[in-house]
C-alpha cells in the first residue's frame, strides 16, 4: 500500500510539510510506503477546460505539459492521497488548486480513476480560513466518488512563521490520528474487508 501526499505551500519544509509528516508516521510504523510531492518551486498551471483530457481518456492532462502531469499519474497510482495547502486569503494556494482541478477532470474522463480511493485534505493556518481550505480540498475527493479520512478534530494545523506549526500540539496528535486512520482504513482494503 502506498500513500501520496501532495504539498502545495511554496515552502518545502515549512508548516504544511511538517504536518503530513506528523501523518505520514503511524502510516510508516504499519508499513504503509510514504511518498511526499512537493509542489515548491513546480510549474503547476490550471486547467484550460481544453476537454482533450476526456477525449484522449489517457489518464493525462493535454492542456498542460508541466509538473502536474507526474502528479496526476502518482495519485492514480497511489492507494491513499493526502492533499495539503496553508491557507492564502481564507483558501488553498493556487498550485493545489491546479492540481484539483486537472485530476478532477482527469478522472472524468477516466470513470473510476478515484473512485472509493481514500483521501484526506491537511490545512495550516496562522489565523483564519482554515475550515473553508479544508471544504476545498473534500470538495475534490466527495465528486471522485472517493472516501474521506477523518481524524479526532478537522485537519488542521496552527503556525505562521516557518516551524511553528510543529510546536501545535492538538495539530500534530489530530494528523497522527489521520495518519493511524488512514493506515486502518488502507488495511482494511488490503484485507478486502472495507
Amino acid at each position: 500500500m502506498k500513500v501520496v501526499a501532495v504539498n502545495g505551500s511554496p515552502r518545502t519544509n515549512g508548516n504544511t510539510a511538517a504536518m503530513i509528516e506528523a501523518a505520514f508516521e503511524p502510516m510508516r510504523a504499519a508499513g504503509i510506503e510514504c511518498e511526499l510531492i512537493s509542489l515548491a518551486g513546480q510549474t503547476v498551471g490550471g486547467c484550460t477546460a481544453c476537454m482533450r483530457c476526456r477525449k484522449e481518456a489517457d489518464r493525462r492532462c493535454h492542456g498542460r505539459d508541466d509538473f502536474g502531469n507526474g502528479v496526476i499519474e502518482a495519485l492514480d497510482a497511489a492507494d491513499g492521497i493526502l492533499l495539503a495547502s496553508p491557507v492564502y486569503f481564507a483558501d488553498i494556494t493556487p498550485e493545489i488548486k491546479a492540481i484539483i482541478d486537472r485530476a478532477g477532470y482527469v478522472s472524468r474522463g477516466n470513470p473510476g480513476m478515484f473512485v472509493r480511493k481514500p483521501g484526506s485534505g491537511i490545512v495550516v493556518h496562522r489565523r483564519a480560513g482554515a475550515i473553508h481550505a479544508l471544504d476545498s480540498i473534500n470538495h475534490f475527493f466527495l465528486i471522485g466518488q472517493m472516501i474521506v479520512v477523518g481524524s479526532s478534530y478537522w485537519n488542521l494545523g496552527v503556525g505562521g512563521a516557518q516551524g511553528e506549526a510543529a510546536a501545535d500540539e492538538e495539530g500534530v496528535r489530530t494528523m497522527r490520528t489521520l495518519g493511524e486512520n488512514m493506515a486502518w482504513l488502507l488495511g482494511k482494503i488490503g484485507e478486502g474487508g472495507a
